[in-house]
């Protein structure tokens, strides 16, 4: 195992593993980070990765990530390669003396998840969790209102994030991915009620979930809503959905004892567009561009992936306690793997929940 070591002053060197859509934002968030310096990427087709090393200037391209964890110059990984292989990249990464990024879901199953955290503790690296909605800056203000009390006690939050469907193939296949789109998009609501209620105790789970429109491409489920109750009385209600056309949409309601706030994460940061014959680009999953669009600007500054990415690169950079860690992860998987039993048995779950089941979809799957 080789570490170097890092001085305040010294950028971070990263390397990224994946080069699909996520490790393209995360190529562009660390390089508006002047503490870091992408030094890798690791994808196995050749073509594409030389592709991506070309487009963000990066130096070295490897189409085997253990080869990327041999450098060592290499400070931390960003991991946005597919879900079923997050467990064994971590632990490799861990054994290779680098800090972890674990883009979301944290892994397939509980166990992984707790072989990944023993494996980082073991190796003395940190394993930090990519939930950017814990950095996007309209929900950290509307963080601030709950933390000063503006809104009294919190009663119900509500996070809801829908759109027509995952941009990688490997997300509609449960095998790979886990599940449907509780897995892939549940686990933000479920990592935004934690964050924004200083993540109390959850007492159980229900959820009802469905396969809508997306049968012939995914058993998973392609809808869902998901019940949070916690120990103190606070709910969380999330609102899931792969059917939702026209782009993203990405809201949060707060309602308190004394008020109540209402985030919409990109429509308020848009540009109402009418064009009659269509344009570069709206938003993230927009079908098209011609008619009435909502056009976004600097868009992965407000869902929170630069913010996200400096504060993980000065984790590792001045050993910081990250926002999101490999137990925050863990907690958000157990609470998908219970969401997805409730489905299955139409109730509640309580908390907590055991299980050596290989995927949350497992739990429910028809």
């Amino acid at each position: 195992m080789v570490r170097r070591a890092i001085k305040s002053n010294d950028k971070v060197r990263v390397g990224l593993i994946g080069s699909q859509f996520i490790s393209s934002i995360h190529a562009e968030s660390l390089q508006r980070c002047g503490h870091a310096e992408i030094v890798a990427v690791a994808s196995p087709t050749p073509a594409h990765v030389t592709d991506f090393a070309r487009r963000f200037d990066i130096p070295n391209a490897f189409t085997d990530y253990r080869n990327l964890l041999s450098m060592d110059d290499l400070d931390m990984v960003v991991v946005g390669a597919p879900n079923d292989l997050h467990c064994a990249i971590a632990v490799d990464a861990a054994s290779a003396g680098k800090h972890v990024v674990m883009e979301k879901p944290f892994c397939l199953n509980l166990a992984e998840a707790d072989q990944m955290i023993a494996a980082c503790a073991h190796a003395k690296v940190k394993l930090m969790y990519a939930e950017e909605l814990c950095f996007a800056p309209k929900y950290v203000r509307l963080k601030q209102l709950v933390d000063c009390g503006a809104l009294g006690k919190p009663t119900l939050v509500k996070q809801s994030e829908k759109h027509g469907g995952p941009h990688a193939a490997h997300f509609w296949d449960v095998e790979r991915s886990g599940g449907g789109v509780t897995m892939d998009m549940g686990c933000h609501a479920i990592a935004f009620f934690r964050w924004m209620l200083g993540s109390p105790k959850i007492k159980s789970v229900y959820a009802q979930m469905s396969t809508q429109v997306h049968g012939r491409k995914t058993k998973g489920d392609d809808n869902a809503l998901i019940i949070v109750e916690f120990a103190n009385g606070e709910i969380g209600l999330a609102e899931e959905s792969w059917t939702k056309l026209g782009g993203m949409d990405d809201r949060a309601e707060v309602h308190g004892s004394k008020g109540v706030a209402y985030a919409d994460l990109l429509h308020g940061n848009s540009i109402e567009t009418f064009s009659a014959t269509g344009y570069d680009y709206a938003v993230e999953k927009a079908g098209g561009t011609k008619g009435w669009t909502f056009t976004i600007y600097e868009e992965i500054w407000n869902y929170g992936f630069p913010q996200e990415m400096a504060h993980f690169v000065d984790c590792v950079r001045l050993d910081l306690q990250p926002l999101v860690t490999g137990e925050d992860g863990r907690a958000v998987l157990e609470v998908l793997f219970a969401a997805y039993e409730s489905a299955r048995t139409g109730q509640k779950t309580i908390m907590p929940f055991a299980t050596n089941a290989a995927k949350p979809f497992d739990l429910w799957g028809k």
